[in-house]
């Protein structure tokens, strides 16, 4: 049995795909079997706009490796979401170049929702094995969106394939890659 799913590509990556890519989540969390959307936001500003949207439909979860603004952080709060700042960078720990590299192949906001998905259950704000909606984008704002199961990084590539990270989905990309 196949499915089909739409995915949106965008010509270039950056902000301007934002809104784009809140639609697109939105239409995934309506399909009800997700419940939670992780998002990449270093001073809040993305992550309010993403707990906005989603309000009462899931739970929403923002992720920053840097201090967030107060009044953005205080704002996913008041809306529900929960903020997580001045987190770890699993992939850029020692030993990860390779496998964070190989991530960049398929974009920044790619990587860092990956990387979201490991930050946010090493810290315990997600179950291991619940499929997520994970956003991030290149540079600022949101150009990238995926499904995936999450795990915590010491299980990435566990031997119980039950425990391993699993993308299930590309909901939105950016065909054009920006190295840094």
């Amino acid at each position: 049995m196949s499915v089909v799913k739409q995915i949106i590509y965008f010509k270039e990556p950056g902000p301007k795909n934002t809104d784009d890519v809140l639609d697109c989540v939105l239409k995934r969390i309506k399909e009800g079997d997700i419940k939670t959307v992780v998002v990449a936001s270093t001073s809040g500003e993305t992550g309010v706009k993403f707990a906005k949207a989603l309000k009462g439909l899931c739970n929403v979860i923002v992720v920053s490796h840097e201090e967030m603004k107060r009044e953005y952080k205080e704002e996913i709060l008041r809306l529900g979401g929960k903020p997580l700042d001045k987190t770890h960078l699993p992939l850029h720990a020692r030993g990860m170049d390779a496998i964070r590299n190989s991530f960049y192949t398929l974009g920044q906001g790619f990587k860092v929702c990956v990387e979201i998905i490991l930050i946010a259950s090493d810290l315990g704000a997600l179950n291991p094995g619940e499929d997520v909606v994970a956003v991030a984008g290149t540079g600022r704002g949101s150009d990238t969106a995926i499904v995936a199961r999450a795990c915590k990084t010491s299980d990435m590539f566990s031997r119980d394939r039950s425990k391993k990270l699993e993308v299930r989905e590309i909901l939105a990309m950016p065909l054009k890659k920006m190295w840094w």
